[in-house]
């Protein structure tokens, strides 16, 4: 099996083959540039009332988990658009188990936000 040059490529280019994904869904995507704000919204509040680094920890770990998730949900579509351009039954239960992942994720994100003003309510 022959591998693409690209898979050794030296780190620097793999971080700039990444930025650039990034650059690309945050210009396509409006759900991920809405979790990226809500992110430097939290980094934000985070930075106002001074919590535990626990708090920190956990709040960052969560939003950063939802980023990620839905990059991969955007690169999955992507690919299945590409490679089934029409409506095929099968490929819209791919998209849209991506989706619940995304989904899942933001719901445990929500939860965890409310147990967080929970520990503020009671500081």
């Amino acid at each position: 099996m022959a591998t693409r040059p690209e898979k050794n490529a030296p780190l620097l280019q793999r971080v700039r083959h990444a930025l650039a994904g990034l650059g690309h869904a945050l210009r396509q995507e409006r759900s991920l540039r809405t979790q990226a704000a809500m992110l430097l919204a939290l980094l934000v509040f985070l930075g106002w009332i001074r919590p535990p680094a626990i708090w920190w920890a956990v709040l960052i770990l969560i939003s950063v988990a939802v980023l990620a998730a839905e990059l991969f949900n955007s690169a999955l579509e992507a690919l299945a658009d590409h490679l089934a351009p029409d409506q095929h039954p099968q490929v819209r239960i791919v998209k849209d188990c991506a989706a619940a992942a995304v989904l899942v994720l933001v719901a445990g994100a929500i939860a965890i936000g409310l147990a967080f003003v929970v520990y503020l309510l009671r500081r």
